[in-house]
């Protein structure tokens, strides 16, 4: 027995925690499977007929008007045409959603058309039609997003006549590619289309709608489905949206409260903050102040924030980095997790994985955020009392073990940002004059 005991004490000291901080965010359910697809009507009821075939496809219930897409009729019918009508493109648009064997034919006719449209009209008065925010969401309905708050208990609960008649189709019993993969392709299909409406016609959308639309594509880029898949599309479609905003940066912090509360998952958010490419003015600013957004949440701070632009973001960040302590951090989360009616406590690894997990999501913010300012003189000295309260905080009190991996990562990442910090402040003079022999002379 003693023998057996011994063995178990060398192994628990040289035993390895297998809780680490993953490199990918969990990811959220956005997106549910149907089991069948939301049928998409032509509507029809204010088009004339230009000729035989197109009375015959207009006339036709939807399979038959499927197969017209799939046979490539309808590109032989409108491709040419001097006026395309807006009823079948934005059935195009919502055939998006379907299976890919019929989402990617709809696509193809819909950028076609689109195209071809435009250079057919004059340079000066060139028109595109473009679908609203509230034909987005159908679409994104269609896909499999719901709302939570909307159907709580069966999203996609339908009557058995629309599921007959979805059934009856016959487009389904072809396998798709996996799931995920096949949304990402229907997404890119959007991102895509829309990338181009808003390049010919950048008016098209109001400022309430651009914020909507920021969000509803964040919130969708964060199914779980997704996390491991690349976002090019979609991170140039929503640098293109910044831009398109008139009221900058008027419109900064609603846009940034917004996205602050996509995800109760910090790592989540911070997923959302990398959605954003540092490569433009408007995209350092949003990374900037969003970061911090997320911080003060985070922490339970985000009313005691002063009014809007009335501080620095350096200068946030230093009331805020003292409370990312990971002992304070451990007080925080063992008040804002358990019920108190439950009585009992995480175990003591639980709860230093969470608190290493938190402050690594927190501290990767604290570097967007001091990344996306332009250091002046006068900031020198705030970005040096960062480095002094990172030091003090945070790295002084990380005490790496064998068997806790995730604090090893978390002491890295603080590294780095102290050395990344501490180049910044090399670069950057600090404001005042220095007494110089030479100055008089």
């Amino acid at each position: 027995f003693t023998h057996h005991l011994e063995i178990q004490m060398l192994v628990e000291k040289f035993s390895v925690s297998l809780q680490v901080i993953p490199p990918v965010h969990p990811g959220e359910t956005v997106f549910l499977s149907r089991p069948h697809p939301v049928p998409c009507i032509l509507d029809s009821s204010h088009l004339k007929p230009q000729n035989h075939l197109e009375e015959l496809f207009l006339g036709s219930p939807l399979p038959q008007q499927l197969s017209f897409l799939h046979k490539g009729f309808l590109t032989n019918l409108y491709l040419h045409a001097h006026d395309c009508p807006l009823p079948l493109l934005r059935w195009l648009f919502q055939l998006l959603s379907w299976p890919l064997e019929t989402s990617s034919r709809a696509f193809d006719l819909l950028w076609d058309l689109s195209v071809d449209g435009l250079f057919r009209q004059p340079n000066e008065d060139m028109c595109l039609w473009c679908p609203s925010l509230e034909e987005i969401k159908e679409v994104f309905h269609s896909l499999g997003a719901y709302d939570p708050l909307l159907y709580p208990q069966q999203p996609f609960q339908q009557s058995d006549r629309v599921l007959e008649n979805e059934a009856s189709l016959g487009w389904w019993e072809q396998q798709d590619p996996p799931q995920k993969v096949v949304l990402d392709i229907k997404l890119s299909y959007i991102y895509k289309f829309l990338t181009l409406c808003l390049l010919v016609q950048p008016e098209s959308y109001t400022d309430t709608n651009l914020l909507g639309l920021i969000e509803l594509l964040c919130r969708g880029s964060l199914d779980v489905g997704l996390c491991l898949l690349p976002k090019t599309d979609l991170q140039q479609l929503l640098l293109l949206l910044l831009e398109n905003i008139r009221e900058w940066p008027g419109k900064l912090q609603p846009l940034c409260c917004a996205l602050s509360w996509v995800s109760n998952h910090h790592h989540n958010l911070l997923a959302v903050v990398e959605f954003f490419l540092d490569v433009t003015s408007r995209g350092r600013q949003l990374r900037s102040q969003l970061s911090l957004m997320i911080i003060a949440r985070m922490l339970g701070q985000q009313e005691s924030l002063p009014p809007w632009g009335e501080k620095t973001q350096l200068s946030l960040l230093s009331q805020l980095i003292s409370l990312m302590r990971p002992s304070s951090l451990g007080q925080y989360l063992s008040t804002k997790s358990l019920p108190s009616c439950q009585g009992q406590q995480p175990k003591a690894s639980e709860l230093d994985h969470k608190v290493c997990y938190l402050c690594h999501s927190l501290l990767s913010l604290a570097g967007v955020v001091v990344s996306g300012q332009d250091i002046t003189p006068d900031q020198w000295g705030e970005l040096q009392l960062l480095c002094m309260q990172l030091d003090r905080h945070i790295s002084t009190h990380i005490r790496e073990s064998p068997q806790a991996m995730h604090r090893t990562k978390l002491k890295d990442l603080a590294t780095q940002t102290y050395i990344r910090w501490q180049d910044l402040l090399a670069h950057c003079q600090p404001q005042g004059q220095y007494f110089s022999p030479w100055k008089d002379i």
